[in-house]
Order: C-alpha cells, then structure tokens, then sequence
C-alpha cells in the first residue's frame, strides 16, 4: 500500500527573500513620492513615482493572494522582470534629474531615496531571474541529449 506523502507547504511570500525586497522597494518609492509631493516637485517626478508604487503594490497584492498560480495564461515572472527594468530606468532618470538642480531639501531627499528604490528594482529583477533560471518549470526543463527515447 502507497503511503500519501503531505505536500510541502509553499512559504508566504511576505516572508521570503522576494517579499522583503519588493516590500522594501513599494516602502523606498513610495518614500520619494511623499518627499516629491511636499517639495511641489515637478509632476513627471511625481507620476513617475506613482506608477513605481501602484505597479509594485500590484504585483505585491497579485503575489500575495497567489492570483499568479489562478490566471495562469500570462507569465508573471517575465512581465515582473519587465516591470522592474523599467522602473529602474524610469526611477534613476527622476532620481539624478531630481538631484542636479538640488532645489529643496525635500528634493534631493525624495532623489536618493528615487535612487534607493532603483537599486531594489534590479535587486527585484535579478532574483526573479535567477530563479527562472534555476528552477525551470513546465516544458522548457532541460534535458540531456542521451535521456531521449529514440525510437
């Protein structure tokens, strides 16, 4: 008789090393979005920020309720590590046009911490990169070339 083995239970995602970043990186951007608020900071700095928050938000919530794993017609870990390389590029070009003229304190404040979240955004892609890489899943595993069944 087979005896049922318990499934491994899948670790929270606020508690793995992917949940930490991401929640650091949606704390780091939304920090420069208050600080670009108060300094009346000009409005593209603003939305760029805004769309760095409410897109790491998303894809907190997405990941948190594991609606990746419920619609499963789109690859989420492609579109998350395109989301982070444009958020990157979008953040650092706000965060060092922000810390050029160094207009208020208020400014500057809200570029480094611009330049923080940056940072995490590629933290953020290179772990989910990594783990595309290490962990295939589906029908792109990789085989060797004498494991196939010629027949």
């Amino acid at each position: 008789m087979q005896t049922l083995k318990p499934k491994p239970k899948a670790r929270p995602f606020c508690l793995s090393v992917k949940g930490h970043v991401k929640l650091l990186r949606l704390a780091l951007a939304a920090t420069s979005m208050t600080l670009f608020i108060l300094a009346q900071a000009p409005e593209p700095y603003i939305v760029v920020t805004g769309f760095e928050v409410a897109s790491t938000f998303f894809f907190i919530l997405l990941y948190i309720l594991r609606l990746d794993r419920l619609i499963s017609c789109l690859f989420w870990p492609l579109l998350d590590i395109i989301n982070s390389a444009v958020a990157a590029v979008f953040m650092i070009v706000v965060s060092v046009l922000a810390l050029i003229p160094e207009t208020t304190t208020h400014t500057v404040l809200g570029g480094v911490f611009g330049l923080a979240a940056s940072v995490f955004c590629i933290a953020d892609g290179a772990l989910i990169y990594r783990k595309l890489l290490f962990n295939p899943g589906g029908p792109y595993q990789k085989t060797d070339a004498h494991d196939k069944l010629v027949l």
